[in-house]
């Protein structure tokens, strides 16, 4: 695609200055809204598939459906419309950053402290979405983005909402169901069983599709060995995740982590959790239990938030406060004794005082 729309003022308000990312059916262009002192990205579909109804209405819902959501760790959109060319545009908040597949394939495996609390915020997006009936169906690493927001590190972003479906409960009169059943939508590394045997979905579809993600922010690799988009579908159907502390050599997980992602892996969706708030939950609930125990998560060093040995073949991410470092940090005990032997030495000193002065 030419840069053919950097210049273009889009609403009056809004100036292209850049193009920042491409695809099949479009790009994204950075741009400037003088009026606020600010950056936008601006998605347009190009004006060739304006005769294709389905990518029509795939982007508008994507639109349609991010606007509707207002939790902090779901990516805004602000306008919705069309260019002069008939070209369809949306403008949403400018992001700075990488998404989770980057992260992965350019600094290595995250620590599960460090993962845990990435998913937690991304579980509230999503619990937030599925409240409101909407399912998003194409979770996966290119679709979470990891900024800085208000001087929060690590703070992701969900995007993508173009194959998101709005439940039957939630449909206006006349609204168009994106799939009937027996259709596949959706990326074959990331979709549940129940969406590669093109069956209706719920919100525990997007619940198997996060615990792909946490398993690869842990581990880098996937639960499963395919070579092909066919593969992967047969193995999300019929084929058991190979357990955390199977898939990766020299990261060794502990048998609670290893539950809770085996948990939101299972085939049967009544067996996983059931809302994305309940995931969260288990989270939280072991993150507590580690500061409690001065432990990580993974019951390893290797697999905590220090950076691992430069042998292991990782790259170590940006530093976090851990709860392995808090832990290797000097003890306070010798201190705490040391004063304590200080008191009774004092005490032991004026009671001689006292025996010798009668």
């Amino acid at each position: 695609m030419s840069d053919s729309y950097v210049g273009t003022e889009i609403a009056g308000q809004f100036r292209i200055v850049k193009r920042i990312g491409t695809g099949g059916m479009g790009a994204v262009y950075k741009a400037e809204q003088p009026q606020m002192n600010r950056f936008v990205a601006v998605k347009i579909l190009h004006s060739k598939y304006l005769s294709r109804a389905d990518l029509v209405s795939r982007f508008r819902r994507e639109a349609r459906a991010m606007s509707h959501l207002s939790h902090p760790n779901t990516a805004r959109v602000f306008l919705y419309g069309q260019l002069d060319d008939g070209a369809c545009y949306f403008v949403m908040e400018y992001l700075e950053g990488m998404n989770l597949a980057q992260l992965v394939r350019g600094q290595g495996p995250m620590g599960p402290n460090r993962a845990s609390r990435v998913m937690i915020q991304v579980c509230g997006a999503l619990h937030e979405a599925h409240s409101a009936g909407i399912i998003h169906r194409d979770l996966k690493p290119e679709n979470v983005f990891l900024t800085q927001q208000g001087g929060i590190k690590d703070f992701p972003k969900v995007l993508d909402f173009g194959l998101a479906k709005v439940t039957e409960r939630e449909m206006r009169p006349g609204s168009l169901v994106l799939t009937r059943e027996g259709m596949i939508f959706g990326t074959p590394e990331f979709m549940s069983p129940e969406q590669a045997r093109g069956r209706t979905l719920d919100a525990r579809s997007d619940i198997y599709s996060l615990g792909l993600i946490f398993y690869e922010l842990l581990t880098g690799k996937l639960p499963f060995e395919a070579s092909n988009s066919m593969e992967f579908i047969n193995h999300q159907v019929n084929t058991a995740p190979i357990p955390l502390s199977e898939r990766t050599p020299g990261l060794v997980f502990g048998a609670e982590l290893d539950g809770l992602v085996m948990k939101s892996l299972e085939k049967e969706a009544d067996d996983r959790f059931q809302t994305a708030a309940e995931f969260a939950d288990a989270l939280t609930e072991l993150l507590d239990a580690a500061r409690a125990s001065s432990t990580p998560p993974s019951g390893a060093a290797a697999a905590s938030d220090v950076p691992a040995p430069a042998a292991a073949g990782l790259a170590a991410g940006p530093p976090t406060t851990s709860v392995a470092q808090a832990a290797a940090a000097p003890s306070k005990m010798p201190l705490v004794l040391l004063s304590a032997a200080f008191v009774f030495g004092i005490a032991a000193a004026v009671l001689i005082t006292y025996v010798l002065m009668r």
